[in-house]
Formats: structure tokens, C-alpha cells, sequence
């Protein structure tokens, strides 16, 4: 249920999220939903917490193998750059940060993920530009999500390139 939930999310965005939605995409009975998650804040919650820990795995798993500079920028362009599945995800990640604009639950859900993506970069960067490397990428892919026109390759590694300056140089 909580994967049709983040489906919903993707499709309809918090303000479409229903029980009855969610039961339609699970394939389940309504009661079902609503057995299970009471409110609709609870729902979304949950929901979203499930996309923090997916995505929180999937991102640490983008980094294992990583072993250079070079290997490190290229890994960065194409979660600038992704696909289909890598737009699903960067949907999530936006509606979670809107919804956690007035819901304090989501907001504590949001910093997991931040804390956690920038642990993943500091290994490579060092803290202080692993967070400016992450704000970096938070923006170029709401760009990319939002742009008629697609940026070029090149000009996504211009900017990550800049921000790292020398720091990865000696982490990797």
C-alpha cells in the first residue's frame, strides 16, 4: 500500500493523495487502506518514509564503487541527468519537501535525508562542500525536472566541477 501511496504521490502530488486513490492502485479494498492508515496524514507519512529509506539505500549504493574524481563527477552528472526512474524520484523528493514546509513530521524526514546524502558526499568532499555539493544538486535537478529544454551534459559537470574545486581531489 505504501508503494501505491508513492505512486499516487507521483501521479496526483500530496494534494491528490485519497485512501481511496492508494486502494485503487494497491488493488485492495478501501477498507483495507483505511484499516491500516487512519488519517491521511499518517499515510503520507509513511509513505514518504519509505521513500527516505529507498532512497537512501539507492543513493549509498550510487557511491560504493566510486574510486576518482572523475568517476565521482560522472556519477553526479547522471543523477542530474537521469531518467524516467531517476524523475519518479526527484518528484518524491520535491513533493516531501513541500508537504514538509507545514507538517513538522515530514520536515524531520527531510533532514534524515539531507544529513544522510551529505554524509554520502562528505566522504569525497569533506562536510562543508558536501553541503554546498548537495544544495547544488537539489537545484540543478528541479531545474532539470521543470526545463522545456535539457541541459547539456557538459554544462551540468561545468557546475559540479566548480563546486568541488580541489575537495575531491584528495578524498578519492
Amino acid at each position: 500500500m505504501l508503494d501505491a501511496a508513492l505512486t499516487v504521490l507521483v501521479e496526483d502530488g500530496v494534494a491528490g493523495l485519497t485512501h481511496r486513490k492508494v486502494a485503487a492502485r494497491a488493488d485492495v479494498p478501501l477498507g483495507s487502506v483505511t484499516y491500516h492508515f487512519a488519517s491521511l496524514t499518517e499515510l503520507r507519512t509513511q509513505a514518504f518514509a519509505r521513500y527516505v529509506e529507498q532512497r537512501t539505500a539507492a543513493y549509498e549504493a550510487l557511491f560504493t564503487e566510486v574510486t576518482s574524481r572523475e568517476h565521482l563527477i560522472d556519477v553526479l552528472v547522471d543523477l542530474v541527468q537521469g531518467g524516467p526512474s531517476r524523475q519518479r524520484s526527484a518528484v518524491l523528493g520535491f513533493e516531501l519537501h513541500l508537504a514538509a514546509l507545514r507538517d513538522p513530521a515530514l520536515r524531520a524526514l527531510t533532514q534524515e535525508w539531507t544529513r544522510s546524502s551529505r554524509a554520502v558526499l562528505a566522504r569525497f568532499t569533506g562536510p562543508r562542500t558536501a553541503a554546498r555539493l548537495d544544495a547544488l544538486l537539489e537545484g540543478l535537478i528541479m531545474h532539470a525536472l521543470l526545463s522545456t529544454d535539457r541541459e547539456p551534459r557538459e554544462e551540468t559537470r561545468s557546475a559540479i566541477v566548480q563546486t568541488l574545486g580541489s575537495a575531491a581531489a584528495s578524498k578519492t
